[in-house]
């Protein structure tokens, strides 16, 4: 059983993790941009690798330290130093990015442990941006 105000601390953990994401998404450039939004027909910005997967590891170390996660990718992540592009004809737009994170931000400890399992780790499909052609 839970102490008494053990789910009003939670709630306001999550409020400052949301607000702090909210924060960093603005200075890294993950927030929407006018074409993302149908603004005066300007195109949709692509992602940037390089801030993405710096922040997604930045969110996945946290998450993994919150969560007592002590896995190969919890490892990865909490020592990223470069970050992957994507692979070749992959496109994803910032707000996809966007999307991505806020799945991450709402994820329970047990999605997140599916996340970074060292067997069989499951990506949610808000972030998997270029799935891979299931045709021969």
């Amino acid at each position: 059983m839970s102490p008494p105000g053990h789910d009003r601390g939670e709630a306001r953990r999550r409020t400052g993790q949301a607000a702090g994401l909210s924060a960093l998404l603005l200075l890294v450039g993950i927030a929407p941009v006018a074409g993302d939004i149908g603004s005066c027909g300007q195109p949709p910005e692509e992602l940037d690798p390089h801030k993405f997967f710096s922040f997604k590891a930045q969110w996945d170390c946290a998450r993994c330290a919150e969560c007592g996660l002590g896995t190969r990718a919890c490892d990865a992540a909490c020592s990223f130093t470069t970050a992957p592009e994507f692979p070749s004809g992959c496109y994803p737009l910032v707000h996809d990015g966007e999307v991505c994170l806020h799945r991450l931000m709402e994820a329970s400890c047990d999605e997140y442990r599916g996340y970074v399992a060292d067997e069989g780790a499951s990506t949610p499909t808000e972030c998997n941006f270029c799935p891979l052609d299931e045709a021969p």
